[in-house]
């Protein structure tokens, strides 16, 4: 009886130290790019941010795409020198400058090394599409078959 209890509370303690342990890199970035996304879409949309979103680059985060740190700072450097002085103080462009930044730190120095990137589609990132690029060696595989 006495070995059920102590199991019960060794169960109930990992579950509770797992479960109040920080994320990870990996679900950090994946979380904040999906913010970033999110809050994009409402500054297209709200009639008080259309106007400065017409300044902001078309952008589609993949962080699995190698041309994602090359996007977020022309995103970040076009947030914090937008040329209409009223987008600068408002609260949403201000959130959004934050997690872009927030973001291109942490894919930068955090998880320098621990993202694998799938893709160098940098057209990708600008319309949303993926198209296919197979390399010399599959071409070759597929062009046989």
């Amino acid at each position: 009886m006495k070995v059920g209890i102590a199991a019960l509370i060794v169960a109930v303690a990992y579950v509770w130290v797992t479960e109040s342990a920080p994320p990870t890199c990996y679900p950090r970035v994946l979380g904040l790019s999906k913010e970033i996304m999110e809050i994009l879409d409402k500054v297209h949309k709200s009639e008080r941010t259309k106007d400065c979103a017409e300044v902001l680059p078309k952008l589609f985060l993949d962080v699995h795409n190698s041309c994602v740190m090359t996007k977020l700072r022309d995103l970040l450097y076009v947030l914090e020198n937008i040329p209409i002085p009223s987008c600068k103080t408002r609260p949403r462009m201000v959130n959004l400058r934050r997690k872009v930044r927030n973001l291109y730190t942490i894919i930068n120095r955090v998880c320098f090394r621990d993202l694998v990137f799938f893709t160098d589609d940098c057209v990708a990132i600008e319309t949303g599409h993926s198209s296919p690029r197979y390399g010399e060696d599959r071409l070759q595989l597929l062009e046989e078959h």
